[in-house]
């Protein structure tokens, strides 16, 4: 599959109440169409965000809306723009990546988690030294995650967010 140039198509989700920004990396396929985030029917997101919290996975973009703010969780995506190949992370080139100072700005961010690895990667390249703030990997909630189990996904999510929620 040939890459192709892609601009993120929906903004970030947050308010002032925020206090955990998690990044994925790029919008999937199924996500820009969608135009809301972990789009993907395989991808264990919202299952993960749902088990943390006790809640009914959520099923329209109200109610991930909902869920996301309710929790004072913010989400958006380390790249802005760039060429892929469909989904596919390892084919993303020229990277132009999210302005996360508004965020950062309109809410009290305590702290910066990735969603998988290359999230985590450009965030450290082309985003930390500008911000001046750390990002954490976590384990990623996409399919191709597979060695992850729901359980061990919603254990390792759970320990590392949830202390900035108390």
């Amino acid at each position: 599959m040939e890459r192709s140039a892609q601009i993120h198509p929906f903004p970030p989700l947050y308010d002032a109440d925020s206090r955990v920004l998690i990044l994925g990396s790029f919008p999937s396929v199924a996500s820009r169409e969608a135009a809301f985030f972990y789009g993907h029917p395989q991808n264990r997101f919202w299952r993960v965000l749902a088990a943390l919290f006790g809640e009914a996975v959520p099923q329209t973009i109200e109610e991930k809306s909902a869920l996301v703010l309710r929790r004072r969780l913010a989400l958006w995506d380390t790249i802005g723009s760039c060429e892929i190949a469909g989904s596919s992370d390892a084919s993303i080139r020229a990277v132009v990546p999210n302005d996360l100072r508004p965020i950062l700005a309109g809410a009290d961010i305590r702290a910066i988690f990735c969603n998988g690895g290359t999230s985590h990667r450009w965030y450290n390249k082309l985003l930390r030294g500008e911000l001046g703030r750390e990002a954490a990997l976590l384990p990623s909630t996409s399919p191709a995650n597979a060695a992850w189990t729901l359980e061990r996904l919603t254990e390792a999510w759970g320990a590392a967010i949830l202390p900035y929620l108390r």
